[in-house]
């Protein structure tokens, strides 16, 4: 059982990838669960996750936030907000 992780923007960079897939831990039920266990991950990782205020994130392609739901074969995508000009 996995989750599929983008990362876009900045937290690519931070990361070293826009797209990993990841075990899902059996405590994990929501981004917020999901978010210090992806922290864990790397130095990278934790930088990228640090603020999840400056964070956006989407789960199957809906916008949602740390109480959005997680299971298994879900795609979970972290990015900066988009700003326009």
């Amino acid at each position: 059982m996995t989750l599929t992780i983008r990362y876009f923007a900045w937290m690519r960079e931070h990361t070293g990838t826009d797209l990993e897939t990841v075990p899902l831990p059996e405590n994990v039920s929501s981004v917020g669960d999901l978010v210090p266990h992806l922290a864990a991950m790397s130095d990278g990782h934790a930088q990228a996750l640090k603020n999840m205020r400056a964070v956006r994130v989407a789960v199957n392609r809906t916008y949602g936030d740390l109480d959005t739901p997680v299971a298994a074969g879900d795609e979970v995508a972290f990015f900066p907000p988009v700003t326009g000009g």
